[in-house]
């Protein structure tokens, strides 16, 4: 039977995960079954961004296909700064992870007998397998469903992570405070598992969910642990562009099963930037839609181009793409008698948490995975359907994990709070709408110093700002032994806000400060003021507090 959490919940636990979309479910589920497990989601168990990827999942099995192409192909498409080794762990253990999904019963389209892949931009064989046009659904769906099952696992819903809790030597995890249910609380646990997901909101322009905040980097970025290449945000070219319509993601697979990328004329513009059209890597057809809007329209802002699906066989269409096609229909697009208007939006974050083979950080018993670490994969700009990968075959490394059940529950303080920030909260709601929109013009898909400056010291100005207000202060003095009862739940939706905004003021100040370090343009990174790539940033970024360096030891050799 599906087991949710109650009202009440254990103050103390073996592991806790944080986040739950395909790292932070496949991750409680490889852990030994002899550990209790917490696993917290901020909203439901499957309103993270994995539950929204519609291409696939990559995995070089097929028999003219081997894992040594997929690692070229990796290599290339991160221009230098992917980790060999990295790489080379995910592309071989690629079999093993399908194997155990389809055991699960994830229900991967087929041709015949065999599993059917499909071809996606930058990937030199068809590798790519799908369950029509919701991967990632299929593959959530089956993942909650045993997560559920578990008697070991304790699903919290809609509990936020607030901050990690340090031992008094600041050198390991001994647990983490959540907004949970009117109260604030601390559970404790040797190991904590960060895996919330990317920082997509950050962004006007996103495809990201609502929960996208960059939560996990955040709260361990004031933990002190290291950071790697925060400037590296991946743009994808072809987000749904309607007035009053969300940023649908329409995958990479409709233009690898042929579709067209047209401007308002027609014309495939985009051989003008790229020998393979729109099939070159993502952040060269999002920077081609750029450069081509601001070449060709009068806004180029708020102008679009159009993914032209005509050019695919029409019975082939409904059995690839039968989400893409209801979601456009909501929105009056007929894909068989129209193309789609599309533009980019930021879809994935490179960056995040430093971590290792392991998914070990810096930090003694904190580990990383899916798009909040920063396993050395990606690179500058990440290849097609690598994310789902990632997120399974380094949370599988979490079943060698090695630790002693945590028998000893915190003593708490239980007190209770009156509050009244209902004033304060018009600041924070307003620095939470601005903040998208100055990153979008200052750190999207195009950069330069004076724009990156500005929008450094814009951000730094609302972080002092906000610093002196009295619900940031309350959340800054906090003691791990204390549990806070609100008093209602306007005050748990106000800290949630003011909780989420502050993790992207952070963010925000980290990816301008490392972007507008990075004197080149690499992957994702494309500063117009040094339009080249430079052999002397052949390195990564990496960022602990406020100290800024480069590293160079794990970058690959193409």
């Amino acid at each position: 039977m599906p087991r949710l959490t109650s009202l009440t919940i254990s103050p103390y636990f073996d592991i806790i995960v944080v986040g739950s979309g395909a790292a932070g479910l496949y991750a409680a589920l490889c852990l030994p079954a002899h550990l209790r497990v917490a696993l917290l989601t901020k909203d439901t168990i499957n309103m993270g961004a994995s539950n929204y990827a519609q291409g696939g999942i990559a995995a070089a099995i097929d028999s003219e296909d081997y894992p040594l192409l997929h690692l070229e192909d990796t290599l290339k498409a991160g221009v230098g700064l992917c980790d060999r080794q990295s790489v080379q762990f995910m592309v071989e253990n690629a079999g093993a992870a399908i194997a155990h999904l389809v055991e699960m019963g994830v229900a991967f389209d087929r041709k015949g007998q065999k599993l059917a892949m499909t071809l996606e931009s930058a990937h030199s064989r068809p590798r790519v397998l799908h369950s029509a046009d919701t991967t990632g659904r299929a593959i959530i769906d089956t993942l909650a469903t045993k997560v559920l099952e578990q008697a070991n696992i304790q699903v919290i819903c809609q509990a936020v992570a607030l901050n990690l809790w340090l031992t008094p030597q600041k050198d390991r995890v001994q647990g983490i405070s959540i907004l949970y249910q009117g109260k604030i609380q601390w559970l404790k646990s040797s190991v904590v598992v960060l895996a919330t997901g990317g920082g997509g909101q950050i962004f006007a322009q996103t495809t990201n969910p609502e929960v996208s905040t960059g939560d996990g980097v955040a709260i361990a970025w004031r933990a002190g642990a290291v950071l790697r290449d925060l400037e590296f945000f991946q743009f994808h070219p072809t987000a749904l562009t309607k007035a009053g319509a969300p940023r649908f993601l329409i995958s990479e697979a409709v233009r690898g099963e042929g579709a067209h990328l047209i401007d308002v004329r027609g014309n495939r513009f985009a051989f003008e930037y790229h020998p393979v059209g729109e099939l070159a890597p993502r952040d060269v057809v999002s920077r081609a839609i750029f450069h081509h809007l601001h070449k060709t329209a009068a806004e180029p802002t708020h102008a679009h181009v159009y993914l032209d699906l005509r050019t695919i066989d029409s019975e082939r269409i409904p059995y690839r793409f039968p989400n893409i096609i209801n979601v456009c229909r909501e929105w009056g697009i007929d894909v068989f008698q129209e193309p789609i208007p599309v533009a980019p939006a930021a879809h994935y974050w490179m960056g995040g948490i430093a971590c290792d083979l392991m998914s070990k950080t810096s930090i003694c018993g904190l580990y990383a995975i899916g798009e909040t670490a920063s396993t050395g994969v990606h690179g500058a700009n990440r290849l097609a359907s690598n994310s789902l990968l990632e997120c399974l075959v380094f949370a599988s490394q979490l079943s060698h994990i090695k630790i002693q059940p945590n028998l000893v529950a915190p003593d708490s303080e239980i007190l209770q709070v009156n509050s009244n920030w209902n004033r304060e909260m018009e600041k924070i709601e307003s620095i939470r709408q601005m903040l998208p929109s100055l990153m979008w013009e200052s750190a999207g898909i195009s950069r330069q110093r004076d724009l990156l400056d500005g929008a450094l010291h814009q951000v730094n100005s609302w972080r002092e700002d906000l610093a002196s207000l009295n619900i940031v202060q309350f959340l800054d003095k906090i003691l791990p032994n204390q549990m806070i009862e609100l008093n209602s739940t306007d005050a748990e939706q106000q800290l949630r806000i003011t909780a989420e905004t502050l993790n992207l003021l952070d963010l925000g100040y980290l990816i301008l400060k490392s972007a507008a370090w990075r004197t080149e343009s690499r992957g994702g990174h494309y500063r117009s003021d040094y339009p080249q790539t430079s052999e002397d940033w052949s390195v990564h970024t990496l960022v602990q507090s406020d100290r800024l360096w480069k590293f160079s030891e794990y970058c690959s050799e193409n």
